[in-house]
């Protein structure tokens, strides 16, 4: 399956999309319409903003509203991004030098700041309250969700349910927004609005265990990290803690305490890959993923037949599928 079967139905959209978001960025400032231009030119799919015009186009038809609201969805996540870069000193995203590694951190921090910014008077600007209900929300619990990760990254314990809580909070919550917001830009009926929001908040949990999967079997760089990078952040994720409720006790400990080293070692993270595989832990984070996009798409039978349903049943199966 390609991308473009999923964006079909919104293609014109997301050209005058491009427009849009590129001129709602401009600023009086050289620099930052430097960093804005290198920003918009290494930008990627345009997952959220596509997910926000085909959950329109699935309850009403884009319009001027849904502009706005994918606008802001996709400012607050390049934010989060940009921060993200700093906070993990991070040079590369996708192989291409981040905003800090060019510019330094002060500058980075700065940027995000603005986009941040400029992603809320989006949506002020057009009193459009309900989106930044929707966001705020989102934001709330990405922060929730990444605490809670870094806060059980330094205990080395967590388990299934406190898992599905982190990665519901960082990542599921803004793909929930997204869909909520398409759905708000276009119609009132608030049971429509939830049905889409619930949409998104089950593709968001397939997509995040399908990213971590690709710890343990991905040999590339395009995923936008090294195989064993959550593995060396000591963070737990699916493959792992499946594993470590099958295996037997002593040889749990014993990856735990590998991992609990300071630094592991290539041979250290084979190691524990080949205890999640050998533990089924990724074949079942495969079948949990699954379940997932498998409830994203039950939700989707009460709409009528169209393109855009296709298409968003088609990115439900592309998250577990996808390769990168």
């Amino acid at each position: 399956m390609t991308t473009k079967e999923i964006t079909n139905p919104v293609a014109g959209q997301l050209k005058q999309f491009d427009s849009y978001f590129k001129n709602l960025m401009k600023s009086d400032v050289a620099l930052l319409n430097l960093i804005i231009q290198y920003i918009t030119r290494k930008r990627g799919k345009r997952l959220r903003p596509t997910i926000v015009f085909l959950s329109a186009e699935l309850c009403g038809g884009v319009n001027e509203r849904t502009f706005a609201g994918a606008a802001m969805v996709e400012l607050l996540h390049t934010a989060t991004l940009v921060h993200d870069d700093v906070v993990d000193e991070s040079l590369e995203r996708r192989g291409i030098p981040t905003i800090n590694a060019v510019w330094k951190n002060k500058v980075a921090v700065l940027i995000g700041d603005f986009l941040l910014a400029k992603g809320l008077l989006a949506a002020i600007d057009k009193s459009e309250f309900n989106f930044l209900r929707a966001t705020s929300h989102a934001v709330r619990r990405m922060s929730e969700g990444e605490l809670l990760q870094t806060q059980k990254s330094k205990e080395i314990d967590i388990d299934e349910l406190t898992y599905f809580k982190i990665i519901s909070g960082k990542t599921a919550s803004l793909m929930a927004a997204c869909c909520e917001i398409g759905a708000i830009s276009v119609t009132e009926n608030t049971e429509t609005q939830l049905i889409m929001r619930e949409f998104g908040e089950n593709i968001g949990i397939a997509f995040q265990i399908q990213d971590d999967i690709f710890d343990y079997t991905s040999k590339s760089r395009t995923i936008g990290k090294p195989v064993g990078n959550d593995l060396k952040e000591k963070k737990l994720t699916l493959p792992l803690i499946y594993a470590f409720t099958k295996a037997p006790r002593k040889k749990s400990r014993e990856i735990i305490n590998i991992i609990r080293d300071n630094k592991l070692t290539k041979k250290d993270i084979n190691s524990i890959i080949d205890f999640a595989i050998e533990y089924k832990g990724i074949e079942y984070a495969r079948e949990k993923a699954g379940e997932y996009s498998n409830n994203a798409i039950k939700l989707l039978a009460q709409f009528e037949d169209s393109p855009a349903k296709n298409a968003l049943i088609n990115f439900s199966n592309f998250v577990i599928n996808r390769k990168l």
